[in-house]
């Protein structure tokens, strides 16, 4: 007699277990995982096309100087697929199954596991939206301890805008936060100044110096706190305080004229010159770093990528000067359309970045390329004609159109037969996850091309039948080529496939090709689900 399948049981969370016993439990296992994992230096200049918690779960004990993650923000579910690739749908259902809690649960784990590769030295940068960012700073102070807590940071994010208009009954909702959190006590912090408003140094230093011209102000160099502090208490030019010098000090300053009593009695002061100032110390709000959409049209042509929460190259400069080093290990686990590793490059930081997208890890080739980073490692793309067929159905449109550094086509094109355009002569491609493809195929692309105006196009498949071939035969003589292109082409002789597609010097150097830019619009989640489940 068959045995009889154990029914599952749904074990339901006791609701007097609190928070801090589970985190207490998992510390535990953390642990006991760290004593199994390698303890080598972690490598850097990599990719990882990868579920985030997977990879970091995979990583060394204390190996990271600075984490700054930019998570899907709670309140922006239209911007959760990007790149219109089925594993943002497999990550975007996970992250949806519940409210608030469910994506605080889904973010707890990734913070657990940011915390364990921290250094002690390390920080963590956590961008989010307000809707959600109280509920995360009660779960990372359970992390990191509240007193490991640095700042939250406002960032002005937009210019403003009117919801009135909108029948909105609210103000503009114009900033994100992000969270800083350290390590431990000692953990790396530069401080940063920004520059004196113009105001600020015409109303300050008023003050001219004969002679030279330079401007200055004048400085209080008493003792604040008195005795209680351990300042000194003397008698200077007939004024008697506690000095925030000691004499011998006071009296060097006095002989370089730094030091200025305007009236006999006055206390005095010392001069500060305006060509020495630091600046203005940074503070937890920051407006002066601009987005990239807006009224900042040059800033914008330069960085955009069509990525639509895309953030300024400014931004990450700010953060990785504020907490790290040259030669330290950034890590940017939600990388997107790779920023953080970007600026990480071009400041002498040494990184790594994880996102589940190919697309968006083969974007981050092309544009670190761009800033001569030419030998990145990227883990977790496919590599073989298997791999390529297992593919959803967007993730393998879009890499064929990566593969010929193409670009996108548009949803409307896309719902006529076009799912993209060649590199530089932006010829029509078709592409189709399938073999044996046949005249008809043909007979509707030929349509396609001819309706957009062209001669030239290319289908990509993995394979083609006799009648197709005969088919691109007969659409010569009309005047219409049509290249086809096995799926083994773009993969083994890449060059030549390029050459058919009008490219005579081959493949181009990704250092001078242009960045791909991505249409949020492309596909809808709800398209990418359906496809997602019809291919499972």
């Amino acid at each position: 007699m068959p045995a009889r399948p154990v029914p599952k049981v749904r074990v339901k969370r006791d609701s007097t277990q609190t928070d801090g016993q589970l985190n207490r439990a998992r510390r535990v296992v953390r642990t006991s995982l760290d004593q199994l994992r390698p303890k080598s230096e972690v490598a850097t200049g990599v990719l990882y096309c990868e579920d985030n918690l997977k990879q970091l779960s995979m990583m060394p004990a204390e190996s990271v100087d600075l984490v700054y993650l930019d998570p899907p923000f709670f309140s922006n579910r239209q911007y959760e697929v990007i790149w219109g690739d089925e594993a943002e749908v497999r990550s975007f259902e996970d992250r949806w199954a519940g409210g608030i809690q469910v994506y605080v649960g889904w973010m707890r784990e990734r913070l657990m596991e940011i915390h364990r590769v921290l250094k002690p030295t390390g920080s963590v940068f956590l961008h989010c939206d307000p809707h959600a960012s109280h509920y995360l700073k009660v779960m990372i102070d359970e992390v990191f301890g509240m007193a490991n807590f640095v700042n939250e940071i406002v960032w002005k994010r937009s210019d403003a805008h009117n919801d009135y208009g909108q029948g909105a009954k609210h103000l503009g909702r114009i900033h994100d936060v992000i969270l800083l959190y350290r390590k431990a006590e000692g953990a790396t912090f530069n401080a940063l100044y920004t520059p004196l408003p113009d105001r600020t140094a015409e109303r300050w230093y008023r003050h001219v110096e004969e002679g030279t011209g330079r401007r200055y102000n004048l400085a209080d160099i008493t003792g604040p706190g008195g005795a209680a502090k351990g300042n000194p208490h003397y008698e200077f030019l007939g004024v008697t305080r506690y000095w925030r010098y000691s004499r011998e000090r006071m009296q060097e300053l006095y002989d370089a004229g730094l030091i200025v009593q305007t009236k006999p009695g006055r206390v005095p002061a010392q001069k500060r010159y305006l060509d020495e100032s630091k600046g203005v110390a940074l503070q937890d709000v920051w407006i002066d770093i601009e987005m990239l959409r807006g009224l900042n049209r040059s800033l914008t042509k330069q960085e955009r990528l069509g990525y639509p929460t895309q953030k300024p190259e400014a931004l990450l400069e700010r953060i990785l000067q504020l907490g790290s080093k040259e030669g330290d290990i950034v890590l940017d686990p939600f990388c997107g359309c790779g920023t953080t590793v970007s600026v990480a490059q071009q400041l002498k930081r040494r990184w790594i970045g994880i996102d589940i997208s190919p697309t968006a890890c083969n974007l981050m080739v092309r544009r670190l390329a761009k800033i001569g980073a030419v030998n990145v490692e990227v883990h977790g793309l496919p590599t073989t004609l298997d791999e390529l067929r297992e593919l959803k159905p967007f993730e393998f449109q879009n890499w064929v159109i990566d593969r010929i550094n193409g670009q996108q086509a548009s949803r409307q094109t896309g719902d006529k037969g076009i799912d993209g355009w060649t590199f530089f002569l932006h010829d029509p491609v078709q592409i189709k996850q399938s073999d044996h493809i046949g005249r008809e195929v043909l007979d509707g692309f030929e349509t396609a091309v001819e309706r957009e105006g062209k001669r030239t196009g290319a289908i990509v498949a993995f394979s083609f039948t006799r009648g197709a071939h005969e088919e691109v035969a007969r659409v010569k003589a009309k005047g219409i080529t049509i290249q086809l292109l096995t799926v083994a082409d773009l993969l083994d002789r890449l060059d030549w496939a390029m050459r058919q597609l009008g490219i005579s010097g081959g493949r181009p150097d990704l250092s001078l090709a242009p960045l791909p830019q991505f249409d949020a619009n492309r596909h809808t989640p709800n398209e990418l689900i359906a496809s997602d489940m019809r291919s499972a």
